[in-house]
């Protein structure tokens, strides 16, 4: 069983909501990654996103687009990110799953992309701009390799569609808790009637982001949905860290334990 569906797995068994943080792959270093995972597993993450730096991201808004920016004035490539992770793998349980943009993988190579990932120790993917319709090949290289592959649901997906999609997800399902791009809100989102739609069409984990900042919202977002990612709100205070000339490192850390809390309001 890939460690994604075990960690979802041991979760329901247990009774217990997940927290999935994201990180800039490469902020502040690559060599501060290893360290990252380690500690953000300490304090609560289940599963870390690692977004994989693009000069056009598709969805990202202007906190985690100005952080992939520098990772890439800084040199960061997807062959560092990997032996990074590489790194790191052997002291994490924790679940890894790479947001990627199929440009990158395209211009890898689709074989070659999922050949490096899986020896890094990656579990999943997550492909932003991989549109349903033209995932198969995607899908079927992920599948083979035994990583999941999840795609988003927008709040307005409907009928059809969102069967499609979600049915073309393994690991679990990525709901977008609002339109447009990441970003920090001060209001906990309304996810569980939609939480609800999807949960009758797929017995997937369902993790909800975007707009996702405070252990509040958390708590709010689990108490329907399976797990919470939280981005741009982390993704912000590395980048502070960084410019203040702080420890990154130790305030991601920070900053995850204090969401994790919301995780136990949600139960």
């Amino acid at each position: 069983m890939n460690r994604i569906d075990q960690i979802f797995e041991s979760a329901k068994t247990d009774g217990r909501k997940l927290l999935m943080p994201f990180v800039c792959g490469g902020r502040p270093s690559l060599d501060a990654l290893p360290p990252m995972l380690v500690g953000l597993e300490q304090s609560g993450a289940s599963i870390v996103e690692i977004g994989f730096p693009f000069s056009d991201p598709i969805a990202d808004g202007p906190v985690i687009a100005a952080a992939m920016h520098q990772a890439l004035l800084d040199g960061v490539t997807p062959t560092g990110l990997f032996e990074a992770i590489a790194k790191a793998r052997s002291q994490l349980d924790l679940g890894i799953i790479a947001m990627v943009s199929m440009s990158i993988v395209g211009r890898m190579g689709l074989e070659r992309f999922i050949a490096d990932a899986k020896a890094a120790g990656i579990d999943g993917l997550i492909v932003p701009d991989s549109p349903q319709e033209e995932s198969d090949d995607l899908a079927a290289a992920a599948r083979e390799a035994g990583l999941t592959l999840t795609l988003l649901v927008a709040p307005t997906t409907t009928g059809e569609r969102l069967e499609r999609i979600v049915r073309a997800c393994t690991g679990f399902v990525y709901l977008m808790a609002r339109m447009g791009i990441t970003g920090e809100s001060s209001c906990p989102p309304e996810v569980q009637s939609r939480v609800e739609q999807i949960r009758a069409i797929s017995d997937l984990p369902i993790a909800c982001g975007f707009g996702i900042s405070t252990p509040e919202h958390i708590a709010s977002v689990t108490s329907s949905a399976d797990a919470a990612i939280v981005g741009s709100a982390l993704v912000r205070r590395v980048e502070n860290a960084i410019n203040n000339g702080e420890d990154a490192t130790a305030e991601a850390i920070r900053f995850t334990e204090e969401l994790a809390g919301g995780l136990s309001a949600s139960c």
